[in-house]
């Protein structure tokens, strides 16, 4: 992503993150201005402001802190979910963090500690999902809550809360929600039939699977 002072860098990523922020709710995996979105850029990380809705974010909206949460860049406050952005950074090799209110997946982190492995893709998260116990939005405790929940993972439900998902590029990041939602909407619908049980996968089928995946796409 370049070097922290690299503004061309930091240009690039920030108009990035707004698109990938927008993309969150034109989708319908945030509602309003809840959820957020970061990227990191060297030492800085680049984080939507709280409370601005993302039609209006322009290139001089730019909001970045260092790795400690002091701001250096913008006049906009960060967005309050800012320790729990930080702790991914500082606990993984993350480039870019995606924080959604998704509905489906809130809903299933509402009814279960671990997310059922109802689909193959399961794999492309590291396994099955846990949720992260219920802690006040903003605060320290979330971001330990959830620390917990996203090891050997790279995305995690919180309860009566969201989601959260870390990649190395914001587009990974974005592909990890998606997906994630989409398999917590798969389960909702499997185990609404009444009188059956979802069949599950195994953690050998998941091992398969996420050997598969090592090869998958264009060389």
């Amino acid at each position: 992503m370049g070097e922290p002072n690299d503004s061309a860098a930091v240009a690039a990523a920030w108009a990035e993150l707004t698109a990938t922020a927008r993309r969150t709710a034109e989708e319908g995996l945030v509602v309003g201005t809840s959820g957020n979105v970061s990227v990191r850029v060297g030492d800085l990380v680049l984080v939507t402001p709280t409370g601005v809705p993302y039609d209006r974010l322009g290139p001089d909206d730019t909001v970045a802190v260092d790795l400690t949460g002091h701001q250096v860049t913008g006049t906009l406050r960060p967005t309050s979910e800012l320790p729990m952005h930080l702790a991914v950074y500082r606990n993984t090799d993350a480039l870019a963090v995606v924080h959604t209110h998704a509905v489906h997946a809130t809903a299933v982190s509402t009814l279960v500690t671990e997310l059922p492995p109802v689909h193959y893709m399961t794999a492309t998260l590291g396994g099955p999902v846990q949720v992260a116990p219920y802690a006040l939005y903003g605060t320290e405790e979330l971001a330990r809550n959830m620390l917990r929940a996203l090891e050997g993972r790279t995305g995690c439900l919180l309860r009566n809360h969201g989601t959260i998902t870390y990649g190395t590029t914001l587009s990974q990041a974005y592909d990890r929600t998606a997906q994630l939602e989409w398999m917590c909407r798969l389960w909702l619908a499997a185990s609404s039939v009444p009188g059956r049980t979802p069949s599950l996968l195994s953690a050998a089928d998941l091992d398969r699977a996420a050997e598969q995946f090592r090869g998958y796409g264009q060389r």
